[in-house]
């Protein structure tokens, strides 16, 4: 028998799932918001010191979502987003204002600790056994704490006047940070899909009993996620110091929320297993849109916050019951259907009949 391989099924098929997916949902919600927007506006939302600025405090939002979705894909928490993103900011601040370390170091120093306070996230929640929300809401009650300790209550702003301009910066109106949290975004995509460390920490969240039984470490996966989750806040920190006047006792104090909703919204299971970054970035641009419209129309920003958790919490019902769905499903079709009345199934009738001689 000859098998013909039709070469445009499988794209047709990638295709046909894609117009079917969370992301495709959010990159027609985000062209229609962005286009109601610019019309709302007459037109002033498409200018260019509009879409700088839009962009601009769009890259924070980007790179925070990625921080928790890091977390989530081998199903943990991390409450200190915010605590950890406003305790790194003023560091660098307070080096570059007050110690006088040049802006490159500071940075770096500040990208890092962020790192270490990840990975000692993880190493205390991986040696003492306790939940990740117990540990990441002691880190972030401690990073309050020291992020107050450092600034009081000043405003740090006579730090590196090149920074600011990095921050500042848009060739063709497209800022520096943001192109920073899409090139983050990418790479983060690359070593998820394409690096077999990204693909154990996948495998660790999605079922870590068989990826322990295939020689996978779950507790160095952990471990790994946490350090990756503060490397992406300490690079949010970065692009906010740059692109605020100064930072502040308040910087931080309302990541937590949209971290947690761009990679929900984006399609991201809470249960682990699961990343998506393309979907995550496209979520963070629609939060970023309701907050726009809030500004363009005086909105209450308590209106806002309900909004967006509602969607979230909306998100993850639905996420709930599609699953239960799916699992009823696949419980229906393994079920051996009854032997008709009258006739006595034998051992050997009961087995699927593979072909061949017995």
């Amino acid at each position: 028998m000859i098998i013909v391989h039709d070469r445009g099924a499988r794209p047709r098929a990638a295709l046909r799932r894609f117009s079917r997916s969370t992301t495709m949902t959010l990159l027609c919600v985000t062209v229609a918001g962005y286009l109601a927007l610019g019309a709302a506006s007459s037109g002033e939302f498409f200018q260019g010191p509009s879409v700088r600025t839009f962009l601009q405090y769009l890259a924070t939002p980007i790179l925070i979502g990625l921080a928790q979705m890091a977390a989530l894909c081998v199903g943990q928490l991390n409450l200190a987003v915010g605590a950890m993103g406003g305790f790194t900011a003023c560091l660098m601040g307070v080096l570059m204002a007050d110690d006088g370390v040049p802006a490159p170091i500071a940075v770096v120093a500040g990208v890092l600790a962020a790192a270490l306070i990840g990975l000692a996230t993880g190493v205390f929640i991986v040696a003492t056994r306790i939940n990740g929300f117990i540990v990441t809401l002691g880190t972030m009650t401690i990073l309050l704490g020291a992020q107050y300790r450092l600034v009081g209550t000043r405003t740090v702003d006579a730090y590196s006047p090149t920074l600011k301009d990095i921050g500042r910066a848009a060739p063709l109106n497209l800022p520096m940070v943001f192109l920073a949290a899409l090139a983050a975004a990418a790479l983060l995509a690359a070593f998820m899909y394409r690096v077999a460390a990204g693909r154990r920490l996948l495998a660790a969240g999605g079922n870590p009993l068989a990826a322990r039984l295939s020689g996978i470490s779950t507790d160095r996966q952990i471990v790994i996620a946490h350090t990756l989750s503060g490397l992406l806040v300490g690079i949010a920190a970065a692009t906010a110091t740059a692109s605020l006047p100064g930072v502040n006792s308040s910087v931080g104090g309302d990541w937590l929320l949209p971290s947690f909703a761009a990679p929900i919204i984006g399609g991201v299971s809470l249960n682990g297993g699961s990343v998506a970054v393309f979907g995550t970035v496209l979520a963070a641009f629609v939060m970023r849109l309701i907050d726009a419209a809030r500004a363009q129309f005086s909105l209450d920003p308590s209106w806002v916050n309900f909004l967006i958790g509602l969607v979230v919490l909306g998100t993850v019902v639905g996420g709930h019951i599609h699953q239960r769905r799916l699992e009823k499903k696949g419980k229906a079709v393994g079920r051996t259907p009854p032997a008709p009345a009258g006739r006595v199934q034998t051992a050997d009738a009961a087995l699927p009949n593979a072909g061949g001689a017995r």
